[in-house]
């Protein structure tokens, strides 16, 4: 018996409806995709940082430790974005400038700088400088053990942990290392990039 206009039109509308459903159900599947294949740069060639792969996690057993002796774990500040520098407390040239730079470009991703904390791990006890301390007292100035930075900070076969400026997410993982010498400019645009596709932090 054929079947009447009516059941017809009731057909085509339910597969329409399936097709619809189809379509928003996988969209963000397409959407993660192009993003992953076409938007973002394949194997991160194109980005100034390297990329630190597999990810490193904050050590559980990492401890730091404030201006009030009090000790806490490094990943009691997941959350936010880290960027982290080590160096001596005395800190010379070097290191003044890698607090400059991180403190420029987080200052220079306007409203989405509280995103961003940076850090200076201290790799001793010398007194932190009152001319540092003052220019930089949105840093998070924390001593830490050199020996288990060193562990966890990856440098490369010319340089040493305190050479680089690190990128930690939100998620607490290790993502990035800056090469020493810096180009404050381009670690910009990484974190830029960073903040934009990220939803997380």
């Amino acid at each position: 018996m054929p079947s009447s206009p009516r059941s017809q039109g009731a057909r085509r509308r339910g597969r329409w409806t399936l097709v619809l459903i189809m379509l928003i159900c996988g969209a963000p599947i397409a959407i993660s995709y192009f993003t992953y294949y076409v938007i973002k740069p394949k194997g991160g060639t194109t980005s100034y940082g390297a990329l630190i792969e597999p990810q490193r996690p904050i050590p559980a057993a990492l401890m730091v430790t404030g201006d009030d002796g009090r000790a806490a774990p490094l990943a009691s500040l997941r959350g936010r974005w880290l960027m982290i520098s080590a160096d001596g407390g005395a800190c010379g040239e070097a290191c003044a400038t890698k607090l400059y730079f991180m403190r420029q470009v987080r200052a220079t991703q306007g409203p989405e700088r509280e995103r961003i904390v940076t850090v200076w791990l201290r790799t001793d006890a010398a007194p932190v400088p009152e001319k540092i301390r003052g220019a930089y007292a949105d840093t998070r100035m924390l001593r830490a053990d050199p020996a288990a930075l060193a562990q966890w900070l990856p440098a490369t076969d010319t340089t040493q942990d305190t050479d680089h400026i690190y990128l930690v997410d939100p998620n607490g993982n290790l993502m990035m290392r800056f090469p020493a010498h810096a180009d404050p400019s381009k670690i910009k645009q990484d974190v830029t990039k960073l903040l934009k596709w990220s939803r997380i932090g």
